[in-house]
């Protein structure tokens, strides 16, 4: 993909974008760099500012630039490049913004349906993982969950590192249709609710749950993994779900 030599320059682009006001979700961050990319004052193949340039100028935190900047990517509206950058990515369709706009403001019930499918696939990929997880896999599982214990006080990192524990089961469950599955659900969700855990309380009881997660996989407990998965995504569903005031019903 070229780099357009006429294309607005980083500090531009920043500046065209404007602040968001402090607590502002996710969505509100992908919603605003949605609107700019799809305005026509940038062209495909424009290299972006980066992550700290970006939540500079939105008021926000880079983990929210972040996670914005992943979903947008899933949908297709642009594309990471390591070492390199993030790129608006070329043959954008006109009717994406309207589908997007669909998709952000999902009714509860479509909400739902999204949060009982990624609560059957995160079973089936921890099954799966019973068997096909390296040990190496094991070992960043047990890392994440260092993490998780040592950021009890840090709700942002904690979600940071539970985030990352189940892409590692995904990641070791060896299918890769499913693990784009996951990874796609879970950035949409992101963009819907920027937190589902609002205390330590919440956080610690999360990471037990993780815990018996990893001891049954480590186990290789086919039966044990599947019950912790199961039980683990009803709670952390309804935490999700009672997150937001109109799909608690």
């Amino acid at each position: 993909m070229p780099i357009n030599p006429s294309a607005p320059s980083a500090a531009k682009i920043s500046d065209a974008l404007g602040s968001i006001g402090q607590g502002s979700v996710v969505s509100e961050v992908a919603e605003r760099l949605l609107a700019y990319f799809t305005s026509g004052e940038i062209a495909p193949g424009t290299r972006l500012p980066a992550e700290r340039q970006l939540a500079a100028s939105l008021g926000v935190g880079r983990s929210a630039v972040r996670e914005a900047l992943a979903a947008l990517e899933i949908l297709g509206i642009v594309v990471v490049r390591p070492g390199s950058g993030t790129y608006l990515r070329d043959g954008v369709s006109e009717l994406l913004p309207r589908t997007l706009s669909w998709g952000m403001m999902l009714g509860a019930p479509r909400t739902r349906e999204l949060v009982e499918l990624r609560s059957g696939l995160e079973v089936h990929a921890a099954q799966l993982a019973v068997g096909r997880i390296t040990t190496e896999g094991l070992e960043r599982m047990q890392s994440h969950l260092t993490d998780m214990a040592q950021h009890l006080d840090d709700l942002a990192a904690f979600v940071e590192a539970d985030a990352a524990f189940h892409r590692e089961i995904a990641e070791g469950s060896g299918n890769q249709v499913l693990q784009e599955l996951l990874q796609s659900i879970r950035s949409l969700l992101r963009i819907w609710v920027d937190r589902a855990l609002t205390d330590k309380g919440h956080a610690a009881a999360a990471l037990e749950e993780h815990r018996e997660i990893y001891d049954a996989l480590s186990a290789r407990d086919a039966e044990g993994v599947a019950r912790k998965m199961r039980s683990h995504m009803e709670t952390a569903s309804h935490r999700l779900l009672g997150s937001l005031p109109n799909l608690s019903s």
